[in-house]
């Protein structure tokens, strides 16, 4: 079975859109996602980009257009009150669940549910301590969990900058990288054996 590298960071909409459009576009094909939590601001600082929220009049647009997106695709998005905002408390809670850096999907989409949905801070430390008995049935290291994740969340960033993923969502088969919620088609037909390949 082939496998598809999902890298995601839950400060990134399009990580959400895409968590929720991936089923859809990969129907029928027999493969294994496997989720990889980076954080994105070390991304672009590698590769000296600024994102989206660099520049001003494009942050104003991503927000209008995913906030789009959420509603055409029907998976919804509520922006948090503050954007962007710190991610690393949520990559490395995640990654406690995990024991070679990758995470399961009820793992990722219930992280990502918390900050996409409700609009609300998802670092309040309520809402941190919600998220937290959610993943509590997760499989959890022995020892000190918190510097397992530390230390996972810190390779696999390093790893994905190493080999070439310059953003969120990113997927990558057979050493090929696919960006973005508009990739998911070119993906497919990827997957599919398209001739222009």
């Amino acid at each position: 079975m082939r496998d598809i590298i999902f890298y995601l960071d839950f400060v990134s909409p399009y990580s959400w859109l895409a968590f929720n459009r991936l089923p859809e576009a990969l129907q029928g094909l027999s493969l294994r996602v496997r989720y990889k939590p980076v954080v994105l601001g070390a991304l672009l600082q590698q590769f000296s980009n600024p994102g989206p929220v660099g520049v001003a009049p494009k942050k104003a647009w991503t927000e209008r257009h995913v906030r789009w997106l959420g509603h055409s695709l029907g998976c919804g998005l509520d922006y948090p009150p503050q954007f962007p905002f710190n991610s690393i408390p949520l990559l490395r809670l995640a990654l406690t669940t995990s024991e070679e850096g990758f995470i399961n999907r009820y793992v990722a989409g219930t992280a990502l549910r918390h900050v996409w949905l409700g609009g609300l801070d998802p670092l309040a430390p309520e809402r941190m301590e919600q998220l937290t008995q959610s993943l509590a049935e997760q499989w959890h290291p022995e020892g000190d969990a918190a510097a397992h994740a530390k230390q996972l969340l810190r390779t696999n960033t390093d790893e994905a900058a190493a080999n070439g993923v310059f953003g969120v969502p990113m997927f990558e088969v057979d050493g090929k990288h696919f960006w973005g919620l508009d990739s998911l088609p070119m993906l497919r037909a990827y997957l599919e054996g398209d001739a222009w390949f």
